[in-house]
């Protein structure tokens, strides 16, 4: 018998505010009546049986979709995930991994944690924990490598082609926001900032006591690849550096409560210190308000590559039995005024895509000491550096994970003893090359999906057969020219690889300890702080 589903009565609640949006109460309590009705309708009716929660979950998505990507509804469990996420500990295995239709692929075990214990390496494809085999699983199978202190977990997993299984003990797991600061030569220290959650601001401060009792007269902030966080750490890593009452980003809002200024509380730890700032596209958020704020203030050189451009501000909004919804409210602005937006949700263009302001429309602004930058979305560098840039073939190498998959074939068929020695050789990058054919590793350039476009109306219009071989002749050059770009990317393919590589065998340690000699964006660093004169040149 087919199952009925009634729904209860729904009473709304519609509370005035000063906003003409939400004063059309009739609207808005017609639109909630239509969706009731027809929730209860379908499925009341429907020829098959229906799942209330997948149909509502679908519904809610397609409500949010052409908003913005970051306006978001969170069940029970990712909320949970969320407070994990900003407290910086949480019981588990100890790794990153990616979880995919039918396994679980550790990115990264953290050394000394319960994954890296149990022998767990990058690139093991988990198949089955406990007797659950995870293809078989509906929810998120990650959720099963979650226990409390001290219990197990048996997983099965493939490495190389062979099953193997281990028994993982789980234990607490603190994610630091600081992984690794250093002193480096000519008393320059070097501290990498990789999230900003409740944690941030007191082990940075650590950090950086740490290296001024060492020594360190001159600093290098990392903030390269940092997603963002919180709002007020980020607030709170630019007052080590500047004076109490600054102000250090505003938000604007079409609802008048959520117009705020943010301004440092605190006595500064050091105001004089030379600072660079290292940036680049995966720098968002809360990263994006520290180079923006430092930035404006004339209080750094930032180094690297243009931001991500994540300049809108969400706040998660309680919902009942425990869900949430985390909905976009505002916008950043940096001190001088500049927006760090940078793609227009709400203006898209013929493709439904977001529309992203071009060069020449960029406005420009003042520093605090008068120097000129601009906006067009995230923060631009002092110093823009390409080996800091994500080419269109880049991304799409590590968003098909070949710069992953490689490292791990790698890490099977070398030894190494010591970070200090290590190189991708040409004859790496040559086997790199080869690996990526034998795996069929292709991406989509934009000017092959106009010519694929064009192709299409050509059938439309009967024309199809008359340039059907000028078409493909057109493709196959775009084949070569992709592969010459391929080429013309090595020097940043070789460093992305070695990057991977080096975590494999000497975990994140050996990788910072590498970059700190190796990485062209930090050698540019050091460059300018031990330039005094640059350095100030720079910022006047």
């Amino acid at each position: 018998m087919k199952k009925r589903i009634l729904l209860p009565i729904i009473a709304v609640a519609i509370f005035f505010t000063t906003t003409a949006f939400k004063n059309d109460f009739f609207e808005i309590a017609k639109q909630i009546e239509i969706f009731t009705t027809l929730y209860k309708e379908l499925n009341m009716n429907y020829v098959d049986e229906t799942t209330p929660s997948q149909l509502m979950d679908k519904a809610i998505k397609g409500m949010l979709a052409d908003l913005d990507p970051y306006t978001v509804y969170w069940n029970e469990q990712q909320v949970e995930d969320a407070r994990i996420n900003n407290s910086g500990v949480y019981t588990g295995i100890g790794a990153s991994a990616r979880t995919e239709k039918d396994k679980i692929i550790i990115i990264e075990p953290y050394k000394d944690y319960p994954a890296d214990k149990a022998g767990l390496k990058a690139g093991d494809e988990l198949i089955k924990i406990d007797n659950v085999a995870i293809a078989d699983f509906e929810n998120d199978a990650g959720e099963l490598l979650k226990g409390a202190p001290g219990s197990t977990v048996q997983v099965t997993y493939l490495r190389q082609g062979k099953t193997n299984t281990a028994t993982i003990t789980r234990d607490a797991v603190d994610v630091n926001a600081v992984p690794y600061y250093k002193l480096m030569d000519d008393n320059i220290g070097y501290i990498v900032l990789s999230k900003f959650n409740h944690k941030t601001t007191k082990e940075t401060k650590a950090a950086l006591e740490d290296l001024k009792s060492q020594g360190a007269d001159k600093l290098i902030l990392d903030l390269r690849g940092n997603p963002g966080g919180l709002l007020n750490e980020a607030i709170n890593i630019v007052n080590l550096f500047v004076p109490k009452g600054e102000v250090i980003t505003t938000t604007k809002s079409a609802v008048e409560k959520y117009n705020k200024t943010y301004r440092t509380r605190n006595d500064p730890v050091d105001t004089e210190i030379p600072l660079v700032v290292l940036i680049n596209g995966r720098s968002a958020s809360a990263s994006e308000i520290v180079s923006g704020g430092l930035q404006d203030l004339d209080r750094a050189v930032v180094v690297g590559a243009r931001s991500f451009g994540k300049g809108l501000v969400q706040r998660p909004k309680k919902l009942t039995y425990g869900t949430q919804l985390k909905v976009t409210i505002s916008r950043y602005y940096t001190p001088s005024g500049r927006c760090i937006q940078a793609l227009d949700y709400w203006n898209r263009d013929e493709n439904g895509d977001p529309i992203r302001v071009d060069a020449k429309e960029y406005n420009s602004f003042k520093t605090k000491g008068g120097r000129t930058v601009y906006d067009g979305g995230g923060i631009l560098p002092d110093i823009e550096l390409e080996t800091a840039e994500f080419s269109p073939i880049i991304t799409a190498l590590l968003k098909d994970q070949a710069i992953f998959d490689y490292a791990t074939k790698y890490y099977y068929n070398h030894t190494h003893d010591s970070w200090e020695n290590f190189e991708v050789t040409d004859a790496d990058f040559q086997d790199f090359m080869k690996f990526l054919k034998q795996q069929g590793f292709e991406y989509e350039t934009e000017t092959e999906e106009a010519l694929e476009e064009a192709l299409r109306k050509a059938e439309n219009d009967d024309l199809k057969d008359d340039i059907q071989g000028s078409y493909k002749q057109l493709m196959a050059s775009l084949d070569t020219a992709k592969e010459k770009r391929i080429l013309e990317e090595k020097v940043k393919i070789k460093s992305l690889l070695s990057d991977e590589i080096l975590k494999r065998y000497f975990y994140r340690d050996g990788l910072y300890d590498y970059q700190t000699t190796h990485n062209p964006e930090i050698l540019e660093a050091v460059s300018v702080l031990k330039d005094s004169n640059r350095y100030s040149k720079i910022l006047k």
